[in-house]
């Protein structure tokens, strides 16, 4: 056992075991809702929901188990929230892609994301894209995530007119709006896993409305609902179009920011970030982040990305691998109460969506809105992700922008040769079309 512990840099004589269990917890608990959500949304494509059900619990648990043992770092690791709305209504309702040419987008993204990690390819990819959009990605993300929650719970709906407009106050819209007040007034009170509980609680206050449905032959407990829907359910034929390269790209870009956010974020709060940002299990982290990937997309689920959710266990004093174990077991405990989450209704994860993009769109405040240089390509890539109702496109978009109007105001030198590159196959792919 003592080795077992050292493996995964715990010391006995200055780490309390009882802290880092109090820590894993804590994080379970912080990020369980994905195990509601990430089979909602996906579920949308077409997916059987008890397979991704079972994909999303255990790509979390083997991933975040390896992070421990890679990184040996108080890390939790699960399918991404942006990521999984770019797979769902960007790639497949948007583009018209099969959930199975999705899924081999995925598994190709991780297979590059694991050879970035081993070449130390990594920096020029994130330096070639500004700050200032960087920002912007997780601003529009965000939006484009609560978007959807509100979109999903009738709130707003499709009109003729206006394209958009308020809907009706169902009892599917009036339950999505008490999840979201509930799940805000729990943040602000600080209260650990308060998605999770604004989830419960939408759940139980949905059966009086009508919303929540019990089956006939429910149970609370059961064996793991089979996999074999989604596993290795891969179209590969698909992925010679070429918009599935940009697809690709996205899918590295946003998964590498969010993940190396993250990490930044995490190492800086427990205090083994040097003045350059690394820290030496930097490399470690993005490996198991990326063979977390290729082994969620053959279990059948989106991007696995490195959670920041993780910071709460961190926290609690979480400071080793063993957090991320204690994470990783509780996810796989949760295998065995698939009739419970499967209950959920969409209605009880918009507060979810929601505060997640609320919480995405803080770094607004970071974008430079004085220089239009800088401003219009952050404000393109926000305004166009929800519009266009795609991730993708904002992207694409917000990238053109800012080379093109770099180039007019005489500012070649503020765009990288890799961005060049880029615009140049982004403008291609609308030439193409």
């Amino acid at each position: 056992m003592d080795l077992l512990l050292k493996s995964l840099g715990f010391d006995a004589k200055t780490r309390s075991f009882k802290t880092e269990f109090i820590a894993g917890l804590t994080t379970f608990m912080t990020m369980s809702y994905i195990l509601a959500v990430n089979p909602d949304i996906l579920s949308a494509t077409g997916m059987d929901k008890g397979s991704v059900f079972t994909a999303t619990a255990l790509s979390t648990a083997l991933s975040t188990l390896l992070i421990a043992f890679l990184a040996k770092l108080p890390l939790a690791q699960a399918p991404g929230m942006g990521l999984n709305a770019f797979f769902a209504y960007t790639i497949v309702i948007g583009m018209g892609y099969s959930w199975e040419t999705a899924l081999a987008a995925v598994l190709v993204e991780g297979i590059i994301f694991i050879l970035l990690t081993v070449f130390n390819i990594r920096t020029k990819i994130v330096n070639c894209i500004p700050m200032n959009l960087r920002y912007a990605m997780s601003v529009g993300i965000g939006m484009f995530i609560a978007f959807i929650g509100l979109k999903n719970a009738g709130i707003i709906q499709p009109d003729a007119a206006t394209f958009v407009t308020m809907g009706k106050f169902t009892p599917v819209a009036v339950l999505a709006s008490i999840g979201i007040l509930l799940s805000g007034m729990m943040i602000w009170r600080k209260v650990k896993g308060a998605l999770f509980y604004g989830i419960i609680l939408c759940t139980l206050i949905g059966l009086p409305l009508g919303v929540t449905v019990i089956p006939d032959d429910f149970t609370f407990l059961s064996m793991p609902q089979s996999m074999s829907p989604t596993f290795l359910k891969f179209d590969f034929v698909s992925l010679l179009n070429p918009d599935m390269i940009v697809i690709i790209i996205v899918l590295v870009f946003i998964d590498l920011f969010n993940t190396l956010g993250t990490l930044v974020a995490v190492a800086a709060q427990i205090g083994i970030m040097d003045k350059d940002g690394n820290f030496p299990q930097m490399k470690g982290a993005l490996l198991a982040d990326a063979i977390g990937t290729t082994i969620g997309a053959a279990c059948g689920t989106s991007t696995v990305t490195t959670y920041i959710e993780s910071s709460a266990g961190a926290a609690e004093g979480g400071r080793t691998g063993v957090t991320a174990i204690v994470t990783g077991v509780f996810f796989l405990l949760a295998l065995f109460f698939a009739p419970f989450f499967l209950l959920v209704p969409s209605a009880a994860t918009a507060g979810a969506l929601v505060l997640v993009g609320v919480m995405m769109t803080t770094v607004i405040k970071d974008i430079d809105f004085v220089d239009p240089t800088e401003a219009l390509p952050a404000f393109i890539m926000i305004l166009t992700m929800v519009l266009t109702y795609s991730i993708a496109e904002g992207i694409a978009l917000g990238l053109i922008s800012y080379t093109l109007i770099k180039m007019l105001t005489g500012q070649f030198r503020a765009v990288t040769p890799t961005l060049y590159v880029l615009t140049v196959l982004l403008i291609l792919r609308y030439v193409i079309q």
